[in-house]
């Protein structure tokens, strides 16, 4: 098995894409106007609108109701990308902050309060967990 993505739900595609576009530098490839994914080389960001839940079961999904999930990108230096969001990011919850598990750490909130982790492994353990 192979986990391969993550799919948002949104009331506003078109805001979630431009949003994650901008704040990842990943250019979307859209299928609909109701699909995007933004697609990185270990793992897909799906953004699907609220027309497309009854394809799965009509209210298994509610947009902007996420309180447990947060959403991780590895980048290369979370200060500088720090930096580049302020003033683009409405609400960051945290950071950069190092963790004890050896990430430094970017937290923060999309359009639809969805949370988000940038990070940089800064300890020799977490460098070595995520070499490339």
């Amino acid at each position: 098995m192979e986990f391969v993505s993550i799919r948002i739900i949104t009331g506003d595609v078109a805001r979630l894409v431009a949003f994650y576009e901008r704040a990842t530098g990943v250019r979307a490839t859209w299928a609909t106007d109701e699909f995007a994914e933004l697609r990185t080389a270990n793992a897909t960001l799906a953004i699907a609108g609220t027309g497309t839940v009854p394809l799965f079961g009509p209210g298994s999904a509610r947009p902007a109701e996420n309180h447990s999930v947060i959403i991780e990108f590895l980048v290369d230096d979370v200060d500088r990308v720090h930096q580049d969001l302020t003033g683009f990011v409405d609400e960051f919850v945290g950071g950069p902050t190092t963790m004890p598990w050896g990430n430094r750490s970017l937290l923060f909130r999309d359009p639809d309060g969805n949370l988000v982790n940038f990070f940089t492994p800064v300890t020799p353990a977490a460098v070595e967990k995520f070499a490339r």
